[in-house]
């Protein structure tokens, strides 16, 4: 059974960094797409930083130039470096894996594996 699990979130002021990270176990592949989006309350959940199989990665606008996602050596792991956080990068932080997702790489149904979150919370 694939699992993942993440870690590294926390509180922290505006202007400030965090990164989460992600490992994923249980794999049938050699390699996976992976990446993360996040969720707030009320809100569906949005696709916001990739990498598939090649290493290609696809960021939501609104992060671009702030957060920066990376597999590690070993394929299946990722984390998301987040850059000068706002307030609305407050979230509910989500890691995701699937064999393939490069069609659409920030849609929701690309990806069948999700790990169970972890909160993010940015005060002004």
């Amino acid at each position: 059974q694939v699992r993942l699990v993440e870690s590294g979130g926390g509180s922290v002021q505006a202007g400030e960094s965090l990164t989460l990270s992600c490992v994923v176990s249980g794999y049938w592949y050699d390699n996976y797409c992976m990446g993360w989006f996040r969720q707030v309350p009320g809100a569906d959940r949005e696709g916001i930083a990739t990498v598939d199989v090649n290493r290609r990665k696809t960021y939501k606008e609104s992060v671009k130039g702030r957060f920066f996602v990376s597999k590690g050596i070993r394929k299946h792991t990722v984390s998301l470096q987040m850059n000068n956080l706002q307030p609305e990068d407050t979230a509910t932080y989500y890691c995701v894996a699937d064999r393939d997702c490069m069609s659409a790489p920030l849609h929701i149904a690309s990806f069948a594996y999700w790990g169970q979150g972890t909160q993010v919370t940015v005060s002004s």
